[in-house]
């Protein structure tokens, strides 16, 4: 799996944004913002025009939070199969 410095640095990071959908209306992006790579986690919603605007209700990692959350993906997993 690619770090999130690399998935970013993929083209010209203070330009692009690598985006993939993960539900109905949300969405990770990757971007960087004052030369800080993070990884986005964000509910969409449609506003009055029909436009996607993204909600309060998400969270923007840092690269660092992001490979700190990726290495705890197996004991997530775990206490997940538990339910």
């Amino acid at each position: 799996m690619p770090k999130a410095e690399e998935l970013a640095a993929a083209s010209s990071p203070e330009e692009e944004e690598e985006e993939g959908k993960i539900g109905k209306m949300r969405y990770v992006r990757v971007s960087c913002f004052k030369g800080k790579v993070l990884v986005d986690i964000r509910e969409f919603y449609m506003d009055k025009e029909g436009d996607m605007k993204p909600g309060r209700k998400g969270i923007a990692l840092s690269a660092e939070q992001w490979n700190q959350l990726k290495e705890i993906i197996p004991e997530i997993d775990a206490a997940v199969k538990k339910f």
